[in-house]
């Protein structure tokens, strides 16, 4: 190799300063040392890189075009030492996740925070989204996973349950329920109800349980996402059966919740492709929201 590491570095100095004594400066070298690196170097490529003009240096048409190559190799360089640095300080990237908007407020976002103080360079891209949309959105590869508050069914997925939780009764603070150890689904239906729609699975796993109670499920008000239910409760539109995620992640104190005598569970659950390939920063995840679980 007739032109090394050390003589392309001297020459893009001098081209950049002009002269020996820049050059040196910017090296934080001597001069002669630069000098003498200069003058080797066009011996060994038998070429003729500047003419001294007046004290300073001037480069001919070969020094020009030599340059252009050789700027183009320093700034390749600084880009391997920047991506070598990236991977002493962790890895870097951006995760992508969807979540059942109740598990948003408190499970969630412990996870969420616990990995990004773990891992600061990897960026997260989260949103939640409901559990009839979920399993397109993992499929088409929008997100890497999703967090589901129920189990989904498809043969293109694998879904993997973390924890338990249970369906919950809120009421406004001091309601006559609160006298009662805990809420049975008859003692429920006798007050306005808000409840889930009976489209979404919500509204399917607490028909359910009034089918199984033997109760007619007649709610004054249906909803689509748990948070709007605790906000009508707190607003005086009657109680309502909720999941206990959302209410652990919010603290109102105006409402109070009671334990359900008639238990219906919950198994919030890892949503993934059964194509996941594992080369993303889903895994990091998952270890952090089952040991947070």
């Amino acid at each position: 190799m007739k032109f090394r590491l050390r003589q392309m570095e001297v020459f893009r100095a001098v081209m950049l300063t002009g002269s020996i004594n820049g050059a040196a400066k910017l090296l934080f070298t001597s001069q002669p040392a630069v000098s003498r690196i200069v003058s080797h170097t066009e011996q060994t490529l038998g070429l003729q890189l500047f003419n001294r003009v007046k004290g300073k240096l001037v480069p001919t048409p070969e020094g020009e075009a030599l340059f252009r190559e050789v700027d183009d190799f320093y700034q390749h360089a600084l880009r391997v030492d920047d991506f070598a640095r990236g991977l002493t300080q962790g890895p870097t990237g951006t995760l992508n996740i969807a979540g059942s908007p109740c598990l948003s407020h408190s499970l969630l976002a412990g996870a969420i925070t616990r990995f990004v103080q773990r891992y600061p360079n990897i960026r997260i891209n989260y949103h939640t989204t409901l559990l009839n949309g979920m399993a397109q959105e993992v499929l088409s590869n929008k997100v890497d996973l999703a967090v589901s508050v129920l189990p989904l069914e498809h043969p293109n997925l694998t879904v993997q349950p973390f924890t338990e939780g249970r369906m919950v009764c809120i009421v406004p603070r001091g309601h006559e329920l609160t006298q009662q150890p805990s809420v049975s689904i008859a003692a429920l239906a006798a007050y306005p109800l808000i409840a889930h729609h009976p489209s979404i699975p919500f509204g399917q796993l607490v028909s359910a349980a009034f089918r199984k109670a033997g109760v007619t499920l007649a709610s004054r008000i249906d909803i689509h996402q748990t948070d709007v239910a605790c906000s009508l409760v707190r607003a005086g539109a009657g109680v309502a059966m909720v999941d206990q995620f959302t209410v652990a992640g919010v603290a109102w104190d105006d409402l109070q919740v009671l334990p359900l005598a008639d238990e219906i569970r919950l198994t919030p659950s890892i949503v993934r492709s059964v194509f996941d390939l594992h080369r993303n920063h889903a895994d990091k995840f998952i270890d952090i929201l089952m040991a947070a679980a």
